[in-house]
């Protein structure tokens, strides 16, 4: 057997319309998983490029938005990839962008992976959760408060989660991006100063791929890693490194 195969599991995948999410889904689903991709907008983009794929709609706007998914179908393997962020200083964070932000990355990714857990203890089964952090889970970042902070709650749900539920058969780990070719890096990469002073910085010398993380994710939901928990991988060429 093949300890990176996914074959005849089953993965859902959220945010998987664009960027990071449309990777991941896309990696797991050349690992041989069945693969659901959900997004508040279409993920047929996705979905086309992944046989037997299928999407489904959640808006983590209402962070208990996946309460009722894992009734159905068993779902092996669970990527809580959605997240969204507000730019403001700190001095000026409405309490609005706060809590959407807080409601999305936080709140929803907690409820979430309740939701898939209490599913996977019913059927008596094992699971894997692979949570989608930040360089700013260890890092501060600038105008950016209710992000950091919603992905320092990342690692730590990711931790708590894993010292509740690896010896009941669920391995939890995150993943930490450092800087990706996305549509959410574009103003940066576009920007010959702020670009190069990043590149400078990262060992590896260049931008990340998307397909660098989905790559990472296919691994921390594999057999390969049963006896990971609680991690937090850092996929960042070396950034953290220097």
């Amino acid at each position: 057997m093949n300890p990176f195969s996914l074959e005849g599991r089953t993965a859902l995948v959220t945010g998987a319309n664009t960027g990071i999410g449309q990777a991941i889904a896309i990696s797991m689903g050349r690992a041989g998983a069945k693969v659901i991709c959900a997004g508040r907008r279409s993920c047929a983009e996705t979905v086309a490029q992944i046989e037997g794929a299928r999407e489904i709609t959640l808006d983590f706007a209402d962070p208990m938005a996946a309460r009722d998914v894992f009734s159905g179908e068993p779902i092996d393997i669970l990527v809580n990839n959605a997240g969204i962020i507000r730019r403001s200083d700190a001095v000026d964070m409405r309490e609005e962008d706060w809590d959407a932000v807080i409601d999305v990355n936080q709140k929803a990714l907690f409820f979430t992976s309740q939701a898939f857990a209490r599913a996977v203890f019913d059927r008596g089964g094992t699971g894997a959760i692979v949570n989608i952090a930040s360089l700013l889970a260890f890092q501060g970042g600038i105008r950016v408060a209710a992000y950091t902070a919603s992905k320092h709650a990342v690692a730590g749900i990711t931790r708590v989660l894993a010292n509740e539920w690896a010896a009941r058969g669920i391995n939890v780990n995150a993943i930490a991006p450092g800087y990706i070719e996305t549509n959410n890096t574009e103003a940066l990469r576009n920007d010959p100063d702020r670009s190069q002073a990043i590149l400078d910085r990262i060992p590896a010398g260049r931008w990340g791929e998307a397909k660098d993380i989905g790559e990472a994710a296919v691994f921390l939901a594999s057999p390969a890693a049963g006896y990971i928990h609680g991690t937090v991988l850092s996929v960042d060429g070396g950034w953290l490194a220097r």
